[in-house]
């Protein structure tokens, strides 16, 4: 048997199949040892649940940062809104064009879905790591966070070509293309990634 998932997940599915080919009786037989078949699986596979385990704490410390730098700065681009606010009414200056929506709505989304990743990874560290996580808990957890994650990467970038655009419509619409081309670009990379 090989290792062909850091998380173990294969393992796992591995004995899951061969319990269903098992009588319910044999289950339960044990061995010299007074070991089940399934204690066995599990004393064999215990240092494929510790890599698993380190890798997911791993990705997740490594996630956390991120995800704790993500919900600073667009928590304080919802405070301090392009262009200012208004000293007679207190209103963003802005407020009246429809790329201000664009920019309000795409930097909360960002706010939520960084916190909502955030709280992903908080979970995958945390977590108990049992043999039984593996299967279905933590590769959730991890693909729910990464999609938020993705989605937080997606929403700052508009939330920062919106912004880039109500500050400079006036100067000149030329360096307009070239900022929204290259703000598109890490949202590639990762999705291609």
């Amino acid at each position: 048997m090989t290792k062909t998932c850091p998380l173990g997940l294969h393992i796992t599915q591995f004995l899951q199949e061969v319990e269903k080919f098992m009588q319910p009786k044999v289950k339960e037989l044990q061995n010299s040892e007074a070991m089940t078949p399934a204690m066995v699986f599990t004393e064999a596979h215990m240092e494929l649940v510790k890599d698993g385990e380190q890798w997911m704490k791993d990705t997740a410390n490594s996630c956390t940062i991120v995800a704790a730098l993500v919900v600073t700065v667009v928590f304080t681009s919802a405070i301090t809104v392009p262009g200012g606010n208004n000293g007679d009414t207190g209103l963003p200056i802005f407020s009246h064009k429809p790329a201000f929506v664009v920019f309000s709505v795409s930097d909360a989304l960002a706010l939520f879905s960084s916190t909502a990743y955030l709280l992903m990874f908080l979970c995958i560290v945390t977590s108990r790591y049992g043999e039984q996580e593996f299967l279905y808990a933590l590769p959730n957890r991890l693909i729910i966070g990464l999609v938020a994650l993705f989605l937080s990467i997606i929403s700052m970038m508009i939330a920062f070509t919106t912004t880039i655009y109500m500050l400079l419509e006036y100067k000149g619409r030329w360096i307009l293309v070239p900022v929204a081309v290259l703000s598109g670009l890490p949202v590639t990379i990762f999705g291609l990634l």
